[in-house]
């Protein structure tokens, strides 16, 4: 397969990171002759700006008619952490564009190529795309919030409580910037994570799926999940697969601290679904109301305490590379 690569780079993701992963690909991109077209993100917001550019003038949608073309196919290769290609996805979902991308991870946590099987090695990502034949078909997260009337679209989870208020303090947080330059990234999430245990309390919410309601009267984690990973690689949902048409909600009641540091163990052995107090639950559609503000994330963008009345569905999109 022949590609023209538009290379978008954020080199302000992962506090730096995203410029070292860019600078390796772009002088490899020169080394082995690939065409190919660099776009620097140069403030908030501007990946969305480069990426609409990109869809009303030069992408093209995978089809039979792009595959049998003789003409190098403009292939969207985005650098830079999960929020950039979060902004990116959801420029497309609100354009209604249907379009392949492809992806090498230069963030913190770099869950989504954890989570799809793409290597964190810059390199090793870029041949696993330039080798792959077609695109993946990979399952994503469709949010419609009504109570702040937000909709979009998530790579990695969705999360009100304890992971959003976890995203919220390490994005806050001056270690973070420091951890990264040494690609240790994701001790930040730790960190907030023992801070966070002490202080996070139990909210009540209401669960909606597949005809049954749920009430939870002390909520700690509510995470609607399309892959095992979140904060970095912690598997909160081991059973979770990107690639399989269906959501994934775990939820995690608030317990004695006692109790809690014996869950933290048992998730570090991948042990804690057995536990009482975590609760599975798969769906294509399910609605959560939380009537307590609470942080929330989604793909690590921090949504400000609010009320949630949230209902999520699925969406196919395209990535370029192979498992």
């Amino acid at each position: 397969m022949k590609f023209h690569f538009h290379v978008l780079i954020n080199q302000a993701s992962g506090s730096g990171q995203g410029k070292k992963v860019g600078d390796k690909i772009s002088t490899l991109l020169l080394e082995k002759n690939f065409l190919h077209t660099l776009y620097y993100s140069e403030y908030a917001g501007h990946e969305r700006e480069i990426a609409r550019n990109l869809a009303e003038t030069t992408l093209l949608p995978w089809n039979e008619e792009t595959k049998e073309s003789e003409e190098p196919f403009p292939l969207l290769m985005v650098i830079g952490g999960d929020g950039t290609l979060h902004q990116v996805i959801n420029e497309f979902y609100r354009l209604n564009y249907d379009l392949p991308v492809s992806y090498i991870p230069g963030g913190s946590g770099n869950d989504f190529a954890r989570g799809i099987g793409l290597s964190l090695k810059p390199e090793q990502a870029f041949w696993q795309i330039v080798k792959a034949p077609a695109p993946q078909t990979i399952n994503t997260i469709v949010y419609d919030e009504k109570v702040q009337q937000e909709t979009g679209v998530a790579l990695n989870n969705v999360g009100i409580g304890l992971d959003a208020a976890i995203v919220a303090t390490t994005n806050e947080s001056t270690a973070k910037k420091q951890l990264n330059k040494y690609n240790l990234g994701s001790l930040s999430y730790i960190s907030s994570i023992l801070k966070l245990l002490f202080t996070q309390k139990g909210f009540p919410i209401l669960v909606e799926l597949n005809g049954n309601e749920h009430f939870f009267k002390k909520a700690f984690l509510c995470t609607t999940t399309n892959h095992p990973y979140f904060g970095g690689g912690v598997a909160i949902a081991p059973m979770a697969q990107a690639d399989k048409r269906s959501l994934d909600l775990v939820v995690v009641e608030r317990i004695p601290m006692y109790k809690l540091f014996w869950l933290i163990i048992k998730l570090a052995r991948k042990t804690h679904t057995t536990s009482k107090h975590f609760h599975h639950f798969t769906s294509s559609r399910l609605r959560i109301v939380s009537t307590i503000p609470q942080y929330g994330q989604a793909d690590g963008e921090v949504l400000q305490p609010q009320s949630f009345d949230i209902t999520f569905t699925t969406r196919n999109q395209l990535v370029w590379y192979q498992k």
